[in-house]
């Protein structure tokens, strides 16, 4: 459930880099950004899993080295995000990473320079279908809208949500702060002139606090504004 209000963005492109060597790393971060990609460095594993997994990355660039390589692939939102897996300065033949591409590991890279691993990276993130999921999601907290998939997420757990529920939570989420009247809302979700009664709406708004807040009874994020309608806050 949603642990309470936070910014509601539309994720852009975004990289993770899960690195044993920091300087390594933070060499890799700063020239991601100078070419516009927003990165974030993580060393410990479990952060790297749990970062990753709150925020759905463009790009995942970790450590050959790491043990938990497949870990990633078992989260069920970053099927299909792009990874690179990096040996900083040793050399490696084709034969020797075919363990890694049995992983679904999209690219192994070893003994390059920085220059060379974010020129590889931007060409990956270029490809058709890269970063699909950053570019169609809302993020709300704990809380991710998919629409490629047609799916939300609270915590990374997908939230059983009707058709009609989920339009209705997509247009809170792109319009945040925003005041909808019940008629507004009636309107962009059904149609206009659909002969509906404004209540139809209140059943359907229960229904969602039931399924994204952590009290329905006292909502803070989906919130009830007296006499005019209904607004996500931000």
């Amino acid at each position: 459930m949603l642990t309470g209000p936070s910014p509601i963005v539309l994720v852009r492109d975004s990289v993770l880099i899960f690195l044993k060597s920091e300087p390594f790393a933070q060499s890799l971060k700063r020239t991601l950004e100078t070419s516009g990609y927003r990165s974030i460095v993580v060393t410990m594993e479990s952060v790297a899993l749990k970062e990753a997994e709150a925020s759905v990355p463009s790009l995942i660039i970790l450590d050959r080295r790491s043990i938990s390589i497949t870990n990633f692939r078992r989260i069920r939102t970053l099927n299909t995000v792009p990874i690179i897996a990096v040996q900083e300065g040793l050399s490696c033949h084709d034969e020797d990473c075919l363990e890694e591409y049995d992983q679904d590991i999209d690219l192994v890279v070893c003994g390059e320079s920085v220059r060379e691993l974010v020129a590889r990276a931007r060409a990956m993130l270029r490809r058709p279908g890269a970063g699909v999921e950053s570019r169609f999601q809302y993020s709300a907290g704990n809380l991710r809208m998919d629409l490629d998939r047609h799916e939300v997420l609270i915590n990374g757990h997908v939230v059983d949500l009707t058709p009609k529920e989920f339009q209705i939570l997509q247009h809170f989420l792109k319009s945040p702060r925003r005041v909808f009247s019940r008629q507004e809302m009636l309107n962009e979700v059904w149609g206009e002139g659909y002969a509906l009664e404004e209540h139809a709406l209140d059943v359907h708004i229960h229904s969602l606090r039931q399924k994204i807040e952590a009290d329905p009874a006292n909502p803070k994020f989906l919130l009830t504004v007296r006499g005019v309608g209904y607004k996500v806050q931000a």
